[in-house]
């Protein structure tokens, strides 16, 4: 995998030194795109620059987001680190080789949660891809730049082997916006549970991100979603679509 098609992502980062840290990590990587989702006060501050020695770069460009589904709305392929050894997940390793392809022509979204929680829920269904780091039972906790630097360095031992495909994948902000109308669309027809529409709706995202959709498949989605919506409104007399 191309290791400037990756997008690091540090989701409520617990202190500014670990961000900073993880800045250097990247950088003796060769990764530099770094996005912030709510992150720590203090980045600028001289010690915590100190961390960052020479990957003053990194921390000064990265972009800052209130929240992940809009700091991965650009990319085509959302991975997620959890703690939990489930047996769907990725190893590093697996990432480094997979990752590129199922991507596509575009970019990857590599998201770290807090040091002392991880991610959300809510966070992990939006990263069709989950990455375990296994470590040992009697010190399972990695540090923030650890992680980062681990992984960084498995994406740069496949860098060689990257491949380059033509078919151009829809990302993650499309296939998204796309699952809105679908929502609305299975909601109106009866399909989902009002009450709880997204358990129904987490596997048909599931479903989505497997099948890896072009951005004119989304639209022929997007389109689909709003011609049954448009239906069901017709048929219980409630007009045209506005």
């Amino acid at each position: 995998m191309d290791p400037g098609r990756v997008d690091v992502v540090l989701v409520r980062a617990a202190r500014p030194v670990n961000v900073a840290a993880a800045c250097r990590a990247m950088k003796n990587m060769g990764l530099g795109r770094l996005r912030l989702v709510d992150p720590p006060a203090g980045l600028d501050r001289p010690e915590v620059r100190g961390v960052a020695y020479g990957a003053w770069d990194v921390l000064d460009t990265a972009g800052v987001h209130p929240t992940l589904r809009e700091a991965v709305a650009d990319s085509t392929l959302v991975v997620g680190t959890t703690g939990r050894a489930h047996p769907s997940a990725w190893t590093p390793r697996r990432l480094a080789e997979e990752a590129g392809l199922r991507a596509g022509t575009g970019r990857v979204s590599l998201v770290l949660g807090p040091e002392a929680s991880g991610l959300r829920t809510d966070e992990l269904e939006l990263c069709p891809v989950r990455v375990h780091i296994p470590t040992d039972a009697a010190q399972p906790s990695l540090n923030l730049a650890q992680a980062v630097l681990l992984l960084a360095y498995e994406i740069r031992l496949s860098a060689s082997a990257a491949v380059v495909l033509d078919e151009p994948r829809a990302s993650a902000g499309e296939l998204e916006s796309a699952l809105e109308d679908l929502r609305a669309a299975l909601l109106e027809v009866g399909f989902l549970n009002p009450a709880n529409p997204e358990a129904i709706l987490a596997e048909l995202r599931a479903l989505a991100h497997r099948a890896r959709p072009t951005p004119r498949e989304v639209t022929l989605l997007r389109g689909l979603a709003r011609q049954i919506g448009w239906a069901a409104r017709i048929a219980r007399g409630g007009g045209a679509i506005r």
